[in-house]
């Protein structure tokens, strides 16, 4: 049916990896570590969050739902990459491309909306201690987390529904891995219906959870004018993995829309590749390490349970 609908084309060629000879492997070996130091330390934190009552608090439930994102997302790309970085033919079929194409904005929208609540959680902490508690019950956090997950999945089957019906003039995706509006150029059918909803759909991704964002730490930060030391401490301390998370995000998603819609030929090839895989490779090893190291709860879980394993592994060598 998909392949009928696209005017015979079956596969994507990907046309944007290097030869790199035997360097191949020096490659896999360095994507395939990378890829299970994200799933290593994203999920010992799930881990760590679900299992311990004392961490069953709105900050660190909506951090455990940005951990599993990080793990959806990066099942999305490196096994995918992993393959092609050993093969000599970099093509993909058209269903799984597309089915990459949602995993991948699906993720990127998810991760958005998470730093949204997570600003916006924040901003009820700082600002209004006293009626936490009664503002962001157990209950509203996991409506929150179910539909940030919710609204940006559908947003994406909405996407995947008019790419299905798209005519495609050519299978050249310059690219490391599917993505969206490359896919939208190589088509020879009206576009029209697309390109009103990929503007509604900025909106959508972008704005709205912007919006949240802004307010909050506009918020926060003229309280910080007008509080105490100590508050202003707190509020930097409980603020600052966020806002690094937040602009991390947003420089490699920048890029990536960039180099996607205009001409880079001038920047080196090398440079490209790195930068296009900033966003998906980057963040989610840095939120989990940045997080894990800033919430003092975590860490001292932790060592617990850390100290705990030494303590009964010589016991059991004794």
């Amino acid at each position: 049916m998909i392949n009928s609908t696209l005017s015979g084309v079956s596969y994507f060629i990907l046309g944007a990896y290097l030869y790199v000879g035997n360097l191949r492997y020096f490659y896999f070996l360095i994507t395939a570590l990378l890829y299970i130091v994200i799933v290593a330390v994203n999920t010992s934190l799930i881990v760590v969050i679900c299992l311990n009552r004392s961490l069953h608090e709105p900050m660190y439930l909506f951090l455990c739902s940005l951990f599993v994102n990080e793990l959806y997302g990066s099942t999305g790309l490196f096994p995918f990459l992993l393959l092609q970085i050993l093969s000599d033919i970099h093509t993909v079929s058209v269903p799984f491309c597309f089915l990459q194409i949602f995993s991948l904005y699906s993720y990127g929208s998810i991760e958005f909306c998470n730093l949204a609540i997570m600003s916006y959680d924040r901003y009820l902490a700082i600002c209004y201690p006293l009626q936490y508690n009664t503002r962001m019950t157990l209950k509203k956090v996991f409506i929150l987390i179910i539909m940030v997950w919710l609204y940006s999945f559908v947003k994406f089957l909405m996407t995947l529904t008019l790419n299905i019906q798209l005519t495609l003039c050519g299978n050249i995706l310059n690219s490391l891995y599917c993505q969206n509006y490359l896919v939208v150029k190589l088509a020879c059918s009206d576009t029209t219906a697309y390109n009103v909803y990929g503007l509604f759909l900025v909106v959508l991704t972008i704005v709205v959870p912007l919006l949240p964002i802004l307010y909050s730490y506009m918020k926060i930060l003229k309280l910080c004018f007008a509080a105490s030391k100590q508050t202003r401490q707190k509020a930097v301390s409980t603020c600052t993995p966020q806002l690094v998370s937040l602009l991390n995000f947003s420089f490699g998603s920048t890029f990536e829309m960039i180099q996607s819609r205009f001409d880079m030929t001038g920047v080196p090839s090398v440079l490209r590749i790195f930068l296009s895989l900033y966003c998906l490779t980057i963040q989610p090893l840095l939120n989990p390490i940045m997080y894990g190291m800033q919430m003092s709860k975590i860490r001292k879980i932790f060592k617990h349970l850390f100290c705990y394993k030494l303590l009964t592994g010589q016991r059991d060598t004794m």
